[in-house]
């Protein structure tokens, strides 16, 4: 005879049956949180690879459009001292021409020519009075400054209003060297009209109360060229901006102080 005791008003367990939990579990019921849980879990996991794949495309989205906002900032905060007709430049007693490439016979290559021109062109307008010519001269078998300095002088401008920067090796460590080793505190940069931006913000950064004019480059250049140095130069504004705000480097030569003799007495 098996014995019973009463455990609700419904169920009845022989009295020598263990009672352990596992006894009133549904079949059913354990099936179904199973399966809840295989769910749960495959939402959490395509949850976390969908916010994996969006912060990894915001980031992506941040490496795009920082250099580009920055190279905004750039041309806007640059743009009431950028000019493109020399005729408007207003009067300075020192243009400096920045440095480019050389050929390998000694002579300017078209867009250094262009820049060198220009100086000469400023200077016979009686808008400049002295030509701070900066550029690359690392070996002795490649001189920015030298070519640009005989350039200048066969379209007569006088070798004595001509100062020669053999440590410009960069947009950076040509202004700062202008200032702090040639003495320059105004000046008009010469360069071409995509590098300007860039080259007015560096200076005046660095002390410099710099205007621009800027040499024809789109449309007379190749595109593909062009293509490059404005690709080149999106990211070459990151990293000024970074040099004349946050590192602060000094030049690669400093020297001691030259000057230049007759940009103290201004027109």
């Amino acid at each position: 005879m098996v014995l019973y005791e009463m455990t609700d008003k419904r169920n009845y367990v022989p009295k020598n049956q263990s009672q352990s939990w596992e006894n009133y579990i549904n079949p059913v019921s354990n099936s179904t949180f199973c399966l809840l849980l295989i769910t749960f879990d495959s939402m959490l996991s395509k949850w976390f690879l969908l916010q994996g794949r969006s912060i990894f495309l915001l980031l992506i989205g941040l490496a795009i459009l920082t250099p580009i906002g920055l190279n905004y900032y750039v041309k806007i905060f640059t743009n009431s001292y950028r000019y493109n007709d020399p005729a408007n430049i207003p009067p300075e007693n020192v243009a400096i021409v920045f440095g480019a490439g050389v050929w390998a016979d000694g002579t300017p290559s078209p867009m250094l020519a262009d820049r060198v021109q220009a100086a000469v062109d400023l200077y016979k307008l009686g808008r400049i009075r002295k030509i701070l010519m900066t550029g690359d001269n690392s070996s002795p078998y490649y001189n920015e400054v030298k070519a640009m300095m005989i350039y200048a002088e066969e379209k007569g401008v006088p070798n004595s209003d001509i100062t020669l920067d053999y440590a410009g090796f960069s947009t950076y460590e040509s202004c700062y060297r202008a200032k702090e080793i040639f003495g320059v505190k105004q000046a008009v940069l010469i360069t071409q009209s995509y590098h300007l931006p860039r080259a007015v913000y560096t200076c005046r950064a660095l002390g410099v109360e710099a205007v621009g004019l800027g040499t024809p480059d789109w449309g007379k250049f190749r595109n593909n060229s062009m293509i490059q140095y404005s690709v080149r130069e999106v990211f070459a504004v990151v990293k000024a901006l970074w040099e004349v705000h946050i590192t602060r480097p000094k030049p690669t030569f400093m020297g001691s102080f030259e000057g230049i003799p007759g940009i103290e007495d201004r027109n």
